[in-house]
């Protein structure tokens, strides 16, 4: 007579869900009313508001297509019979073109306009979406090149585009910083309605209905592509490549703090890529059985509940400097990943430190975005966010060959490298805030 052991599903508690929803909505609707970001206010529209609420629309349709590839992600290409070996030289494929394309993507962005780079961004996504659907057995290596070139743009076109267009429509300090924030909220809560899409289209039928999110890509990119085309007038970039080379180099290469700043931003962008590539396999060690779709949403929520802290510590009534509450933030996650690296863990408790991490980067995301405002002119913002991303994809390509590949590396030594990273990071920003109150004094003193 056979025995038969019973195995339990983890999954986090629903507490836990409605838990964070309360807590983003008091973290909201509870702010001061000098705190209120003008996007909520009932006033009649003016110009800038209505631009802030199209962005906001816009920019919520295009975080769900970049989700989208995202939901099923390795389980998609198992269907298809892709191997896993094929899927990691895939990744470092992608990262490979992320590094050695994606990187000057910004300054091409900054000279012809970054309304032409949107729209390479939805036709890089339209491609990948019609090529799946039309291919019974679609490269993954190109699949991969495209997305990755189309998260290139993503990470700086949208952001680059919005703080343009508020300076020409006359914007204010106070609301560009809501819309930095406002952008992290909406970002995330798109991404979880990217996996609640996906999900009600597949409607657990796999090998029936795979094919419907290429269906809901190539739609929803559609709308998104006759938009920008019809909707978004942009004046004709007139600075020459000569001008742009010259304000490039002054102002980005010639400045310490912007390259301080690039490497903070270097360092959080390859904690992040770390995260998502390894936090199933870390959760699912040693065969424990685990909802992983369960829990995505989880970190999800924490980085929305996390960028709504941006307002009460800014415009509210806590009053932080930013790189000090940077340097804080950036130690606790270093931490929280020497925590995971160093020892084994219960399911619960990695859940909890993954969820922290998530809350902080919905804080990190706003201010380093802030402090890009600061200490980077307009006309070379998305030369100076592409390039400050070349470390983290040189990095995250050579971790992913030694460790993915070749398995020369544990996957705690990669978290290791992140955390080690995030340190660096921090005594970055504390160099940058000694210079910050040497140049305010230098000011006031004129």
């Amino acid at each position: 007579m056979g025995v038969v052991i019973e195995t339990e599903v983890w999954e986090p508690s629903r507490a836990l869900y409605i838990f964070m929803f309360i807590c983003c909505f008091l973290s909201i609707f509870c702010l001061p009313n000098k705190s209120i970001p003008n996007v909520f206010d009932h006033a009649p529209s003016s110009s800038l508001l209505r631009f802030q609420r199209t962005f906001l629309l816009f920019y919520s349709l295009s975080s769900v297509i970049e989700g989208l590839w995202a939901v099923f992600g390795e389980y998609e290409w198992a269907y298809y019979g892709v191997s896993k070996e094929q899927m990691v030289m895939s990744l470092c494929v992608g990262y490979g073109v992320s590094l050695f394309f994606g990187s000057f993507l910004g300054m091409l962005s900054d000279l012809i306009g970054h309304k032409k780079l949107c729209l390479l961004f939805y036709m890089l996504h339209l491609f990948v979406g019609i090529w799946k659907r039309i291919t019974a057995d679609p490269a993954i290596w190109l699949a991969s090149t495209c997305l990755s070139l189309a998260s290139s743009v993503f990470s700086f076109s949208f952001e680059t585009w919005m703080v343009v267009e508020n300076e020409k429509l006359g914007q204010r300090k106070d609301a560009l910083n809501d819309m930095f924030w406002l952008m992290t909220f909406f970002e995330s809560g798109s991404f979880i309605g990217s996996q609640v899409l996906g999900n009600w289209l597949i409607d657990s039928n796999v090998n029936k209905n795979i094919a419907s999110i290429c269906n809901a890509a190539i739609v929803i990119t559609v709308i998104a592509i006759t938009y920008v085309t019809h909707g978004w007038k942009e004046a004709p970039q007139a600075a020459s490549f000569k001008d742009y080379r010259i304000l490039f180099y002054k102002n980005v290469i010639c400045d310490k703090r912007i390259w301080l700043l690039s490497w903070v931003q270097a360092c959080v962008h390859f904690s992040v890529v770390a995260f998502w590539i390894l936090w199933a396999p870390t959760i699912v060690a040693d065969g424990r059985d685990v909802s992983l779709g369960l829990i995505y949403p989880c970190f999800l929520g924490a980085r929305m509940l996390g960028s709504t802290g941006f307002p009460w510590l800014f415009n509210g009534p806590l009053s932080i400097q930013m790189e000090e509450c940077l340097v804080y933030l950036l130690i606790g996650i270093g931490l929280v990943f020497s925590i995971v690296a160093y020892d084994y863990q219960e399911i619960g408790v990695l859940v909890m430190l993954f969820i922290l991490f998530h809350a902080c980067m919905g804080l990190v995301s706003p201010l380093l975005a802030q402090l890009r405002s600061m200490y980077v002119p307009n006309e070379v913002r998305g030369g100076m966010i592409s390039l400050s991303l070349v470390p983290a994809n040189a990095i995250s390509l050579f971790l992913l060959l030694q460790g993915g590949y070749y398995k020369r590396f544990w996957n705690s030594t990669i978290i290791v490298f992140a955390a080690f990273g995030l340190f660096s990071a921090a005594c970055c920003m504390h160099i940058l805030k000694k210079w910050g109150k040497q140049l305010h004094q230098n000011r006031r003193n004129l």
